[in-house]
């Protein structure tokens, strides 16, 4: 078995305004170092197929009801995908590929989760193994769907000398990663990160999202509430 491994990480996040790519190089266990990081924003086509199809799904049941549409923009999203990997490893061995794919619904609770993104076609289209679906174990045996992230966390708190601590993570939607002292760890979401102000970006400016929070810094601090925050 080899002792060190080049893997390509492909995430879609809740914005949907794009993916991010890394090249990591790691052992799997508690060890990794960055080769590449690059993020290719998505085609105004797309991103509005992807929100737009997105306002239509509110329960399980409408994924049943747009499967076609659905099947259309998971291939769209594939080939994209595909053309980003084949530029990053021309010139990077890897020896396999982390595919996200772009959520398009999610709910722990009926353990339904749907990720648009073809694993075997993008394996085919690049001639790499192509690791996806990461989802659907984690919420079969109770956790809420997003099993990596704990994972990574506790490699950064093995480097920071296995203190007892929380790891916040506000993304779309705000996870917690919290270890104990004897390596332990608990994760869960704990309610909405950037999506509510992403959404609200949106529709008030056409935009993907409030980029470098220049819209944010134009308002006024409210320094009673920021006070209460950083006293707690």
């Amino acid at each position: 078995m080899k002792q060190s491994y080049f893997s390509l990480g492909l995430m879609s996040g809740t914005s949907m305004d794009g993916v991010d790519a890394s090249i990591i190089q790691s052992n799997g266990i508690d060890e990794y170092k960055t080769i590449i990081n690059e993020y290719c924003k998505y085609d105004i086509n797309l991103y509005k197929k992807l929100t737009g199809i997105k306002d239509k799904i509110n329960t399980s049941e409408d994924l049943n009801l747009l499967s076609n549409e659905l099947q259309l923009i998971e291939k769209e999203i594939t080939l994209f995908n595909a053309k980003l990997t084949k530029k990053l490893i021309k010139n990077n061995n890897v020896d396999l590929i982390g595919f996200h794919g772009q959520t398009i619904f999610h709910n722990a609770i009926e353990k339904i989760s749907k990720q648009l993104g073809d694993g075997e076609l993008l394996s085919q289209l690049t001639k790499t193994i192509v690791v996806y679906d990461f989802r659907q174990n984690d919420l079969k045996k109770g956790g809420q769907g997003a099993p990596l992230t704990p994972i990574f966390h506790t490699i950064i708190n093995k480097k920071l000398k296995n203190l007892k601590r929380s790891f916040l993570n506000i993304g779309g939607i705000s996870n917690e990663t919290v270890i104990f002292e004897n390596g332990d760890f608990s994760a869960r979401d704990i309610g909405p990160g950037n999506c509510l102000i992403d959404k609200w970006i949106n529709l008030k400016s056409n935009k993907f999202f409030d980029e470098n929070g220049n819209i944010a810094r134009s308002g006024k601090i409210n320094k009673k509430i920021l006070d209460q925050l950083l006293n707690n």
